[in-house]
């Protein structure tokens, strides 16, 4: 999951060697939080959130074959 957010977090932003993903599980729970250099951050998040969602949206269905909790922060 680390690697798919990443492939798609970089090909989205100006600055791709900023980007970084941290996976920590938790239980059955699997957190990812992206950070982003803050002059990308619009386009990871994208008008209204769409990006966003979009990217918890393929998560999601990447991790519908394990039985955990996927969830994507965004951090600053």
């Amino acid at each position: 999951m680390k690697e798919l957010i990443e492939v798609i977090a970089k090909s989205l932003v100006d600055h791709p060697s900023e980007v970084v993903v941290t996976e920590t599980v938790s239980g059955d729970d699997l957190l990812l939080e992206l950070k982003v250099d803050p002059s990308d951050m619009g386009k990871v998040i994208g008008r209204q959130g769409r990006i966003a969602k979009a990217i918890r949206t393929v998560v999601k269905a990447a991790s519908s074959k394990s039985d955990r909790k996927v969830v994507v922060e965004i951090l600053q």
